[in-house]
């Protein structure tokens, strides 16, 4: 499991109108856990730093898009 993805039950009230979602997941960054930047951490290649965003890899949070339920904001 990825440690930076934590998940939750929220609260299902008896006279909610929508169907509830028993669990919900969020990304905790982590940066949160790094209190310091400690000298000669390893780093990217210009390119890769570049195409992930970061030049240090344990700053390193992988994006990935939710896939579309059919909503309409």
């Amino acid at each position: 499991m990825n440690s930076q993805i934590r998940s939750y039950t929220p609260f299902v009230g008896p006279f909610d109108p929508c169907p509830p979602l028993l669990c919900r997941t969020y990304v905790v960054p982590p940066n949160q856990f790094i209190q310091f930047q400690p000298l000669g951490w390893p780093q990217y290649s210009l390119s890769e730093a570049l195409r992930r965003g970061t030049l240090w890899p344990a700053l390193y949070s992988p994006y990935t898009a939710r896939q579309s339920q059919g909503r309409t904001s």
